[in-house]
């Protein structure tokens, strides 16, 4: 069953993908090289798209042994706005501001289903920051070859991993479909995610995460901040640098850390493994303090010690001197 699970997922994300892309290039939908993008040749968007209907097919399935379908569905309708808007953007420029009141309404879909489903205020809280946060730190860390969807596949297997039941299996899903994409994306881009997949992909990944929390009461909830923290370290401090600067954060740019670096080496490959490699380390973090069984404040401790840690690998990589350029 598991492998046929991820078999039919990681079918429908590669077909989706081939698809998405000779649709992209049929319709002429290319991201154009450019001074915020890390690409120099036309690139098809959009590739997400296979990742989005394979994770909505298999919720529908996983929906038959869910205990509360109402809220179930709730969170996959907040999962298909973020896609749905997002596709739209890829095919005519949106405001941000409109990406963001139709974010902000999936948001409050699944922070609803999560207080429906716990009836924890706290939990629901946490769910719309990190509908909010994730899909958009996605967007923005979706800039050069493989990393937005390699981290995507590792804090996904992680959670589900770490969990039972269906939400295990659509972790699993999202795993297999992703899996399914990357070839057509890393180590040389023919089709990126687009907003379609990198917003979604967030979304997702924010839904897996509150379900983690919920369904492992008896560890400490700080320990599922070390999975994405690669992404939420360079995307939060980047765009509290450019806010604190008095920059437009909310127009694209090539600032983080992971693009600097990049530009720097003049490759996007060791730059992807390297933001891997720092995940799988959070990740064996995390499974190694929750079989220890650690006191949470000790667990706190160390998750803020890791965050330090990153900030300082952060600050080190804004501060490489870069190269001439990175090609795609």
């Amino acid at each position: 069953m598991f492998a046929a699970w991820l078999a039919v997922s990681l079918a429908i994300g590669a077909g989706g993908t081939w698809l998405a892309r000779r649709h992209a290039l049929r319709h002429h939908l290319f991201d154009a090289p450019g001074e915020r993008r890390a690409h120099t040749a036309p690139t098809p968007r959009g590739g997400g798209l296979g990742i989005v209907v394979a994770l909505l097919l298999a919720g529908g399935f996983l929906a038959h042994g869910v205990d509360d379908r109402l809220t179930w569905g709730a969170t996959l309708a907040g999962f298909a706005l973020v896609a749905g808007v997002g596709w739209w953007d890829d095919h005519r420029s949106l405001s941000p501001w409109m990406r963001l009141a139709v974010q902000g309404l999936a948001a409050a879909l699944f922070a609803w289903a999560t207080w429906r489903q716990t009836d924890a205020p706290g939990l629901a809280l946490l769910a719309f920051v990190l509908a909010m946060g994730l899909a958009n730190a996605w967007n923005f860390m979706d800039g050069i070859d493989g990393i937005a969807a390699t981290q995507a596949v590792l804090v996904a297997g992680a959670v589900a991993l770490a969990t039972t039941g269906p939400i295990a299996w659509w972790g699993w899903a999202l795993v297999g479909a992703t899996l399914g994409f990357l070839p057509f994306n890393f180590p040389k881009a023919r089709i990126f995610l687009g907003d379609v997949g990198s917003g979604a992909l967030g979304f997702a990944l924010a839904v897996l995460l509150v379900h983690a929390v919920s369904a492992t009461p008896s560890i400490s909830p700080w320990l599922w901040a070390l999975p994405p923290s690669a992404f939420l370290i360079d995307s939060s401090l980047t765009l509290a640098g450019r806010m604190l600067r008095g920059e437009a954060w909310w127009r694209p740019h090539a600032l983080h850390a992971y693009q600097k670096w990049a530009r720097s080496r003049g490759s996007h490959v060791a730059v992807t493994l390297a933001y891997g490699a720092f995940t799988v380390c959070a990740i064996a973090c995390m499974f190694t303090f929750w079989n220890l069984a650690v006191q949470r404040d000790r667990v706190l401790v160390v998750v803020t010690a890791w965050y330090i840690a990153g900030t300082g690998i952060w600050w080190a990589l804004q501060r490489r001197p870069e190269g001439k350029g990175v090609i795609r």
